[in-house]
Formats: C-alpha cells, sequence, structure tokens
C-alpha cells in the first residue's frame, strides 16, 4: 500500500468516526447506529461476536470475497462499539503503532498479567 492509499483509508476512518459520532445523539429510529447506541453495549457487543462468528465462516469456507464483505461490517460494528466508549480509530492505530517493529514475541511479554 502506498501513502496515497494510507491516507485514503485513514480519511474513510475517520469520517466514518464523524459520522458515528453525530449518530450518538440521534433518535433511535433515525438510523440503525443510532438505535445500536439506543440499545446499549450489550447490542453492540452481540454484533461485533456475530459479525466475528461470520468472518470465521467465510474464512473456513474459502470465500474471499465474503470475508472482505464480513470484516468490513466486524471493523463498523468494532468502529461502533469505539465511538460508543468514547474511543475513536486513532487510538487502535496508535496502539498498532506503538507495536509496529516489536516481535509478536515481545510485545506479549511485555503486556502486564490480568
Amino acid at each position: 500500500m502506498d501513502n496515497g492509499d494510507a491516507d485514503m483509508s485513514n480519511d474513510i476512518l475517520n469520517q466514518l468516526a464523524a459520522v458515528l459520532e453525530q449518530r450518538k445523539t440521534a433518535e433511535a429510529d433515525s438510523s440503525y447506529v443510532a438505535s445500536l447506541y439506543a440499545k446499549g453495549s450489550d447490542a453492540i457487543l452481540k454484533k461485533i461476536g456475530e459479525e466475528a462468528t461470520e468472518v470465521v465462516m467465510a474464512a473456513k469456507d474459502g470465500e474471499c470475497d465474503k470475508v472482505v464483505y464480513e470484516t468490513a461490517d466486524l471493523w463498523f460494528h468494532t468502529l461502533v462499539l469505539l465511538s460508543h466508549m468514547g474511543l475513536s480509530p486513532d487510538d487502535v492505530l496508535n496502539e498498532l503503532g506503538r507495536r509496529f517493529g516489536l516481535s509478536g514475541l515481545e510485545e506479549k511479554a511485555s503486556r502486564k498479567p490480568r
């Protein structure tokens, strides 16, 4: 991916995040996202679980187009959760940037035990 593609991807995430923020104050019956916010965390988390399962099923079936479609749904609902919790895509991107260049084993070892 060249820098232009990265900028476009970041723009899409930021534009979507802005729309999701606007939906927080919308009437529940005015949009799908507003209705999810009105239902609360449990409804959002349920959708994330459903979408994650659909990604797994599409991957097991070897359906690349469906994996992309279902991953878009999963990312979308994850962005809804981030917004619901007062977070943004930049919070996740910053964490990924922090991890970039670390081996997965080093990163995992640096985590505090739960």
